[in-house]
């Protein structure tokens, strides 16, 4: 059963992230309506467009809580326990990758052969932590078609890479100040926080096949 804001009390950290992804959000839309105004370009970004979602996905221990906490009070018992098994099978997948080292967790009964290492989060096109999702997912956007997106994923793929609007980016970055210094804040190396969105899943769920976080 989701947790309600009074079982689950939102926290200082969970403010901070959503007051910089609002900040992060406006400037991006005023980029974009420059982007436009100024060079005719567009986004071919859009609903149930998911290519990117299979990308490797960095987010700081400050956006992995506040995204966990959402997930909380949002998903249902049912919900929460697809998403583990999703999480569980890109772990999976992630550690059978040629030069992982072995790993305990590695359960050689499941197939995997055929697993598209798609983000945990993403049902039927569509992101269950979208109101949430981190800074990287936020700002990216490109202006080529959707199947470039895609390729890029194909090692074998002899197709030109995706048109980033690296501007909306750059216009952003210095947004996210805030949350660095929030975790800084408290004695831990920034840089060392930045994990794939699945690690910080199954951690921030004490998931029994989670990654140690030093």
């Amino acid at each position: 059963m989701a947790l309600t804001e009074t079982q689950l009390p939102r926290t200082p950290q969970e403010n901070l992230v959503n007051e910089v992804y609002t900040t992060v959000d406006e400037a991006t839309a005023c980029e974009l309506e420059q982007l436009f105004r100024e060079q005719g370009l567009v986004p071919t970004c859009q609903l149930g467009c998911s290519h990117c979602c299979r990308f490797h996905i960095l987010a700081n221990i400050a956006e992995a809580h506040t995204l966990v906490q959402y997930l909380k009070r949002e998903l249902s018992d049912i919900q929460m326990e697809a998403l583990r098994q999703r999480t569980k099978q890109w772990h999976e997948w992630d550690n059978s990758r040629p030069g992982r080292m072995p790993s305990g967790h590695i359960r050689t009964d499941i197939d995997i052969s055929q697993y598209e290492h798609i983000c945990p989060l993403l049902v039927q096109g569509e992101c269950l932590a979208y109101p949430v999702r981190p800074m990287v997912c936020r700002t990216h956007f490109v202006s080529s078609p959707a199947c470039l997106c895609d390729a890029i994923n194909d090692p074998e793929s002899t197709d030109e890479p995706p048109r980033v609007l690296d501007a909306i980016v750059i216009a952003t970055e210095a947004l996210a100040l805030p949350i660095q210094e929030s975790i800084e804040a408290e004695g831990l190396d920034f840089s060392r926080s930045l994990m794939l969105l699945p690690h910080w899943l199954a951690i921030q769920m004490d998931w029994d096949f989670a990654l140690f976080y030093p």
